[in-house]
């Protein structure tokens, strides 16, 4: 796409295209070619070297995918009832979870606590929201199958007393807010602004939902591990503070991978990006990161206080224990202490590099707690290399969704409407620019929509 718009090719963000009387509005095809011509767009996907990395992962992955659901999860997998969770559940549900709470944080940061300051990076917190949520129920649906049987244990068989069935009401109820939250842009992009309006006079309300219900769920994770008591090594596993754990660690990973996908988009979006955005990044990060350090200093809290509640020192001893005092250390103290002296010194690099840290730190702990440390005392499985394609294959399906939507709908940019030159005759006319004012572009005033 950089070397159309090199030719001069201006991406969609309005309404219309041109200006004045021979303004033509665009077309859903057009709106979706990003304005180029079919053959143009064709083209520029061709020339992208990361679509072809895309394309071989497809190729390969696709297949193993439909092979599951064909031959079942042992045809994929070395699951058992020893070790019943994989790498579907151990990475897609346990960790995209807690790495897509930022959609309710931001909401409630802005919408709640009147933080516009946050509003440039607020969508693209809802979006990494929802769609890390969607994922991880797809991540789900391939290690339990039969799709179609999904509201069965929701509408069917109630289980109110289950904590999977909690988990599923509430991801389910959450994920319908998230769609509500991040509609308000596809609104936008379709020019449906009755839509918008409905959804920005609930927002109060969505964001409300959203804090109750993402708050309960992340805790319902980790008290999925309370079913297993014994099973899961006590560094990694206290009764009493499993759901906190969760939840805590769900705070910086969140808010770290708001900056982990800005940071991406900056360097190879920066084409669909507004002024707005890309000015106001640096200082959002730098709030974000704070944010971030305060969670990871209450969770290795958190953590110290439940091996100490539990009288589990000892283990820090055993090899076990070095395993978990070095993902403490890669995951929560090094970051934590590269997020204090970065944001000191206002080192907006060392800032995205400790959040990418701590985005592997929460990964590796959520590993660590449904696989490698789950049955210490057996044997460590290793995954079958099929689940590995198949998580590679479903991720780099959710990358390129992000990437279609952060395209097309008004995540990085304002969605403007294009008004006659006219309009801005009668305007300059009857109220002249005030001083210090820059005069407006000639042809037409751009108005952003509310």
């Amino acid at each position: 796409m950089k070397s159309a718009i090199v030719r001069g090719v201006h991406p969609v963000d309005s309404p219309g295209k041109g200006d004045g009387k021979s303004r033509k509005s665009w077309n859903i095809l057009d709106k979706l070619l990003l304005g180029l011509t079919p053959r143009e767009y064709l083209a520029q996907a061709i020339m992208n070297p990361f679509n072809w990395i895309l394309g071989i992962i497809f190729a390969v992955g696709l297949p193993l995918i439909a092979y599951r659901f064909l031959f079942g999860l042992s045809a994929v997998t070395h699951g058992s009832y020893d070790y019943p969770w994989g790498l579907f559940l151990g990475f897609g549900l346990f960790a995209m979870v807690p790495l897509s709470a930022s959609g309710f944080m931001l909401g409630t940061t802005v919408e709640i606590f009147g933080r516009h300051d946050f509003e440039p990076v607020e969508r693209l917190a809802l979006l990494n929201g929802l769609l890390g949520y969607l994922f991880a129920v797809i991540y789900l649906l391939v290690d339990l199958g039969q799709p179609w049987r999904l509201p069965y244990p929701m509408v069917v068989a109630f289980g109110p007393a289950a904590v999977l069935f909690l988990v599923a009401w509430h991801v389910a109820t959450y994920l319908s807010v998230q769609v509500a939250e991040v509609s308000v842009a596809f609104f936008e992009w379709m020019g449906w602004l009755g839509g918008k309006r409905f959804i920005r006079r609930i927002a109060v309300g969505l964001t409300v939902a959203g804090i109750i219900l993402s708050t309960l769920h992340q805790g319902a994770l980790g008290a999925l591990f309370t079913y297993a008591p014994g099973k899961v090594h006590p560094l990694w596993y206290s009764a009493s503070f499993q759901w906190i754990h969760f939840f805590c660690s769900a705070i910086p990973g969140g808010l770290c991978m708001v900056i982990a996908v800005s940071t991406v988009i900056k360097k190879t979006m920066a084409w669909r990006c507004d002024s707005n955005f890309l000015d106001n990044l640096d200082r959002c990060t730098f709030g974000l990161a704070k944010g971030a350090s305060m969670g990871l200093i209450t969770y290795l809290a958190i953590k110290l206080i439940g091996v100490a509640h539990d009288n589990e020192w000892g283990y820090l001893a055993t090899g076990w224990g070095a395993w978990f005092l070095l993902e403490l250390f890669l995951g929560v103290v090094l970051p934590l202490a590269i997020f204090a002296w970065a944001i000191h010194n206002r080192k907006i690099g060392w800032v995205r590099a400790a959040a990418f840290l701590t985005v592997f730190g929460i990964v590796l702990n959520r590993i660590n707690t449904a696989l490698i440390a789950f049955n210490w005392k057996l044997y460590q499985e290793i995954p079958h290399i099929f689940e590995v394609i198949i998580c590679v294959t479903i991720f780099a399906i959710y990358v390129v969704v992000y990437r279609f939507i952060l395209y097309r709908l008004p995540i990085l940019f304002t969605w403007k409407t294009v008004e006659e030159k006219a309009y801005a005759t009668e305007t300059e006319t009857a109220r002249p620019a005030p001083a210090r004012t820059a005069a407006p572009a000639a042809g037409a005033v751009y108005r952003s929509i509310d």
